[in-house]
């Protein structure tokens, strides 16, 4: 009788607890970070082991581009749950945006943990997708003494064409389009848009044609081409 009690004197705090959870998510998709924060930091006062809330608290301050304290908490997720690829994934995206910001000579001590948290993310979830692209990204940034390479860019795009094609295609049109390879770029484009017809494809189509090849009305086709697909 004494547990039972205890155990229901504990359900309104629950209750309380899932409500401001609520609300913080509510917060967070209508783009009101500081309102959203406050709540995900109360409730992470609550139950210090609420992952998501901490998960959100980093996601709120890498909106804001405030790398440092994201990291921190993408840090604490990965030591807490270091079989969790997204929260690796994060760390490493993160970690990846600090180096951008860095001088050279610290962007190279940390390109190693950068490629291995992606790496590692893989290695968890096999068909973890974002850590594919931030790879493709890395090896295309990155100069070739140092690592950088074509080919290992291309190598996840493959890997990403047989978990999703769509993603295989656009990651070869992204890399044609890094190198300089428009109309490449623009074919691999078109079959993701065969594939999907979704705007993310449209506006990268869209976007090589005005931005890259000066085709400025080549690019209004294609938008106007997705509208018309997409009409209620």
């Amino acid at each position: 009788m004494k547990y039972f009690f205890s155990l229901f004197l504990l359900i309104p705090l629950f209750s309380f607890s899932q409500n401001d959870f609520e609300k913080a998510e509510v917060f967070f998709q209508q783009q009101k970070y500081s309102q959203s924060q406050a709540l995900f930091e109360k409730v992470l006062k609550d139950n210090p082991n609420n992952f998501k809330a901490m998960e959100y608290l980093g996601d709120i301050q890498g909106v804001q581009k405030k790398w440092k304290p994201a990291l921190a908490y993408y840090k604490k997720l990965k030591q807490l749950q270091p079989k969790v690829a997204n929260y690796i994934y994060k760390y490493g995206g993160v970690l990846g945006m600090i180096a951008k910001e860095s001088n050279k000579f610290k962007a190279l001590g940390m390109i190693g943990e950068i490629r291995s948290s992606f790496e590692k993310a893989i290695k968890l979830d096999p068909k973890h997708i974002e850590a594919r692209w931030a790879l493709i990204e890395l090896y295309l940034q990155l100069p070739g003494i140092i690592g950088g390479s074509e080919k290992k860019a291309l190598a996840y795009s493959e890997q990403l064409k047989k978990i999703s094609p769509i993603d295989g295609y656009l990651s070869k049109g992204h890399i044609a389009e890094y190198f300089e390879r428009y109309g490449e770029a623009e074919k691999q484009y078109r079959k993701a848009i065969e594939l999907g017809s979704s705007k993310v494809c449209y506006q990268k189509l869209a976007d090589l044609y005005k931005n890259k090849m000066n085709q400025p009305e080549k690019a209004r086709l294609a938008l106007a081409e997705y509208n018309e697909k997409n009409k209620s």
